[in-house]
């Protein structure tokens, strides 16, 4: 099958409209339309073929003009757990997309098919716990672990400064 005829179907079957893809993907409205002729040539632009596969929640090699970066990719736990979390409560990618305002959507896509991690933002991860059905405690864990990884990131020593991070989670954790 070929890659329009492809979104063309999942539009149809997941009933989206193309406006809406469109700003889940991160594109205009003719850009999509275009996608969805067969007369005119797909895309190949790597990051429009993966969100478009995340949205769908398929791979983006099942797209032919799919070209596999030459980067490699970084696994977020915390992004692996919640894409798990979709597939245990049967929650298409469109589904949980949607439940989130429009201007939210394309930073989830990103999420999704792993090039950002999980947020920093406590509200933004309860937010996801609400619509996925999981406890702040779940997300807490989540969290803390992509607070460690921004603070080392940054230069922090977490050796020397274990004491101050640990209070540091401990008050967190009793604030949420």
């Amino acid at each position: 099958m070929k890659s329009s005829q492809k979104v063309l179907k999942f539009l149809e079957s997941a009933g989206v409209h193309k406006k809406d893809f469109a700003e889940m993907v991160g594109v205009t409205l003719s850009y999509v339309y275009n996608l969805t002729d067969s007369a005119i040539a797909f895309s190949t632009r790597a990051t429009t073929l993966e969100r478009i596969a995340a949205v769908m929640d398929i791979k983006p090699e099942e797209f032919e003009e799919y070209k596999i970066p030459q980067e490699p990719v970084v696994i977020d736990e915390g992004v692996v757990f919640l894409k798990d979390a979709m597939h245990k409560k049967k929650i298409s990618a469109v589904e949980f997309l949607k439940s989130f305002p429009r201007k939210n959507r394309l930073k989830l896509v990103d999420m999704l098919r792993g090039v950002s991690p999980v947020p920093i933002d406590f509200k933004e991860l309860a937010a996801i716990a609400d619509v996925l059905g999981l406890t702040k405690k779940d997300m807490f864990a989540i969290w803390e672990k992509r607070m460690r990884q921004v603070f080392e990131s940054n230069g922090m020593n977490m050796g020397d400064n274990a004491a101050l991070v640990e209070s540091m989670f401990e008050c967190a954790k009793k604030n949420i």
